[in-house]
């Protein structure tokens, strides 16, 4: 059986942010409220080691293996839980650039295996609304950091300092203007 995921946001932030945010996986802690931990070099076919808070469902922890990565456009990992087949999950994120230079934001995920059929009422709930919420937590953070950005790009870039983008209330994580 195979089955989708689809969730789609509009970020005020130029695809270069959004992406830097999305690979920066040692701060997803600080600000994605469903992937609770990332870590792993973003690299295709390496192994990253991800640990899900669903909402409502218990934490879990994955290591899934990277298939696509294209610079500010496309991230993407492949999870399986046992042998090929069983319940696997291609999981992706298509940034896409939008006239006005804002990003629109594609987060799906496409399952197949023979225990789609009997995960699929959590995944309609948990992981559905999982999606929901890390979109929003996303997109709180590039606007924040692309904000600050327009304010004070020479010294939040340039000299590297990421403690200003924390007091412009964006957490740890300089973005290149």
């Amino acid at each position: 059986m195979h089955y989708e995921l689809r969730t789609e946001i509009d970020i005020d932030a130029r695809p270069e942010t959004v992406w830097t945010i999305l690979m920066d996986l040692d701060m997803y802690a600080d600000w994605n409220p469903f992937i609770i931990s990332s870590s792993g070099v973003v690299v295709k076919f390496e192994r990253l080691t991800n640990r899900l808070q669903p909402p409502g469902g218990r934490a879990m922890t994955f290591r899934p293996v990277v298939t696509v990565v294209s610079e500010n456009e496309t991230f993407e990992w492949l999870g399986r839980l046992g042998i090929r087949g069983l319940f696997d999950g291609r999981h992706r994120f298509d940034l896409e650039r939008r006239p006005d230079g804002t990003t629109h934001m594609v987060h799906s995920e496409s399952f197949s295996g023979c225990l789609v059929r009997i995960f699929r009422k959590s995944l309609d709930r948990q992981t559905f609304a999982g999606f929901e919420e890390m979109n929003e937590a996303l997109k709180t953070r590039c606007e924040i950091i692309s904000g600050a950005q327009e304010i004070d790009s020479p010294r939040l870039c340039q000299l590297g300092d990421r403690s200003s983008v924390a007091e412009a209330g964006a957490g740890k994580g300089c973005v290149p203007s």
